[in-house]
């Protein structure tokens, strides 16, 4: 007979949501979720409830900085892609706090929704037929698991692209601007451990970011022809050469 474990440690909302349905009693910790309580997994960030509780990815109002960055290092976008997958709640959230703030840059914004590889390869491709465009790129599983093909088809139309994380950037991607997602399973771990110590999960609060890291890759910026800012790149956590 399998043992139940003492704590469950989650880092993707699609693997939260089947284990919030199989278990009421085992307590969870999670990372990786943008909207936790939009999207049901707890009562409230103050007052969890149940036996789930942990550390959010974002919060909507960041979304808002990418349409800045993207507008710094590419002042010529006038037309911005935001590639999201609709499916997801805390979708909604992000491009309302991007559109919000669109008409300060004048820029047009297009939801690019995307489900699938097909409809990446088809949003992209039909973007890039007009010029003066750039890339906003919502974090899902999606993207994260072909992260690869979007950089590759961004470098193709030559669009600057921004992205939630680092690793986007060192597979060759513009930006990014977002969380550390090392340091918050750091966080995490000390939920754990004091869930072993005897505290409930609806006792602790759930943790948004305080911090976040902004990394720059300047050789896709010369492929770009994009001449980074001297003061973007003081402001930069990380720049890659």
């Amino acid at each position: 007979m399998a043992l139940e474990p003492d704590v469950l440690l989650v880092s993707s909302p699609l693997a939260l949501q089947p284990l919030q349905q199989q278990t009421r009693s085992i307590p969870i910790v999670f990372t990786g979720v943008s909207d936790p309580a939009g999207s049901g997994f707890v009562a409230s960030l103050a007052h969890p409830g149940g036996n789930i509780t942990g550390f959010a990815v974002a919060e909507f109002s960041m979304y808002g900085k990418y349409l800045e960055l993207l507008k710094e290092v590419a002042p010529h976008v006038i037309r911005v892609a935001v590639m999201m997958n609709p499916e997801q709640v805390p979708q909604a959230g992000n491009w309302r706090a991007i559109e919000t703030v669109a008409p300060s840059f004048k820029v047009q914004l297009t939801a690019a929704n995307v489900r699938d590889v097909a409809e990446i390869e088809r949003a992209i491709d039909a973007f890039a037929r007009e010029s003066s465009g750039g890339l906003i790129v919502l974090p899902s599983a999606l993207t994260i698991v072909h992260r690869g093909l979007i950089i590759g088809l961004a470098a193709r139309h030559r669009l600057p692209a921004v992205y939630a994380f680092r690793q986007f950037v060192m597979d060759g991607g513009l930006m990014s601007y977002g969380v550390d997602l090392v340091d918050q399973y750091r966080q995490a771990a000390s939920y754990v451990d004091r869930i072993l110590r005897g505290e409930k999960p609806s006792d602790l609060p759930v943790q948004q970011p305080t911090q976040f890291r902004l990394i720059i890759n300047l050789k896709t910026a010369k492929g770009l022809g994009l001449d980074v800012p001297w003061i973007l790149q003081q402001r930069a956590d990380e720049v890659i050469e």
